[in-house]
């Protein structure tokens, strides 16, 4: 079984703008910069999240994304099911015989183990995860990073 890169990046977006929307609309060059994905892949993350209804887009001058509802309300599940991702562990996903003779020996097995998966996912919202200390240190981590980086910049452009 393995989640792909589309449902992880998607999660740890929609983590970094529970984490930061306090402070406004969190525009996804800013999570590119803290979470080292590509800004032509998180827009093609967003906009399947803002047709999903998880996010909203804020237009203009210091416009970015929110979430469209309560970071408690919305679960890894569904982040990954908005962008079209899976954690089914069959091998045959489902959608053909796993074998020329039909299901295979351990179908059931893997089959079993994706519902316990799914459920598992569906119990863990974002809030939860805001409320972890692991992603908190990590998170200010980030932002005194980013705070650096940008006093940097700003400093190369004034010399």
């Amino acid at each position: 079984m393995k989640l792909t890169s589309k449902g992880r990046y998607a999660v740890t977006a929609m983590l970094d703008v529970a984490l930061h929307q306090a402070s406004g609309p969190v525009c996804l060059a800013d999570i590119s910069e803290r979470q080292h994905i590509s800004l032509s892949y998180l827009e093609q993350l967003f906009s399947k999240l803002r047709k999903a209804e998880l996010v909203r887009s804020i237009r203009g001058p210091g416009g970015g994304y929110q979430l469209a509802k309560n970071a408690v309300d919305i679960s890894v599940g569904a982040v990954i099911a908005a962008v079209n991702d899976s954690v089914l562990a069959t091998k045959c996903k489902g959608e053909k015989p796993c074998s020329p003779n039909g299901r295979c020996l351990t179908h059931s097995l893997w089959n079993d183990f994706s519902v316990k998966m799914q459920h598992f996912l569906d119990g863990v919202t974002l809030g939860g995860l805001m409320e972890s200390a692991d992603v908190k240190a990590i998170s200010n981590k980030q932002n005194m990073v980013q705070e650096l980086q940008n006093d940097i910049l700003h400093v190369n452009q004034l010399g």
